[in-house]
């Protein structure tokens, strides 16, 4: 079930991914990042929390790992199904994941917590299904970035319709801890630099599944990548 904002959010997505498809989605190269940071193995159970139109979960077959998705859009659900039928992907809210306890090694949601409406219930049933020691992997938009300030804020941006919301380094650390969950790293989101690295390297950059080192100060990165574990 779903309640009248949370409606108003999976329309939005499910006409955003009607009419810009894989437009509106990074390059599957920029996903690979994550993988390695979480270090899946071959055969481990992956979960993909908003999954999109399933770009990470490309990366998690790519790792040979058993790999499910859930988004609340229908329109991306249909669309992933098409893609990855080798995948387990179904149309969900992420704050009642359709899934057993203890059943994943290994979860990622990216660019997706801050436009959730129930933060704690979200990361509780993240934890509900994931094992003793798994590995998760938020990517979360920072509140103090100047594209977030600037772009967002001070020209009244913000996409109300998709929940498009931000917190502070400080912030997410505190509501992680809250629901026990350990920050085992946090680095600035590697696509924007990149981004760069293929501009001055006339397009042979190939170090995609490496960390870069970023211009931009943590505190000011575009969106922060921290990785989790249960407390």
């Amino acid at each position: 079930m779903i309640d009248n904002q949370q409606q108003t959010i999976k329309t939005w997505f499910d006409k955003t991914y009607l009419t810009r498809g894989e437009m509106y989605l990074r390059p599957k190269e920029a996903y690979y990042i994550f993988a390695e940071l979480l270090q899946i193995k071959p055969d481990a159970k992956f979960l993909d929390v908003a999954c999109g139109l399933g770009r990470m979960l490309e990366i998690g077959l790519d790792y040979k790992a058993e790999c499910s998705g859930v988004d609340i859009s229908s329109v991306a659900v249909e669309k992933a199904k098409l893609k990855l039928p080798d995948a387990v992907i179904v149309e969900a809210n992420a704050e009642a994941l359709p899934f057993a306890d203890n059943m994943f090694d290994f979860v990622t949601c990216l660019g997706s917590l801050e436009r959730m409406l129930d933060k704690d219930k979200v990361l509780q049933d993240i934890k509900r299904v994931t094992t003793a020691d798994s590995r998760i992997c938020f990517m979360v938009r920072n509140s103090n970035s100047w594209r977030w300030l600037f772009t967002k804020k001070l020209f009244f941006a913000v996409n109300k319709k998709g929940h498009q919301d931000a917190k502070n380094y400080q912030q997410w650390k505190a509501l992680f801890e809250q629901q026990q969950l350990e920050i085992v790293s946090c680095i600035p989101d590697q696509w924007p630099i990149m981004r760069i690295l293929q501009i001055l390297t006339f397009g042979k950059f190939n170090g995609y599944k490496n960390k870069q080192n970023s211009f931009t100060p943590l505190q000011y990165a575009n969106e922060f990548i921290f990785i989790l574990k249960k407390n």
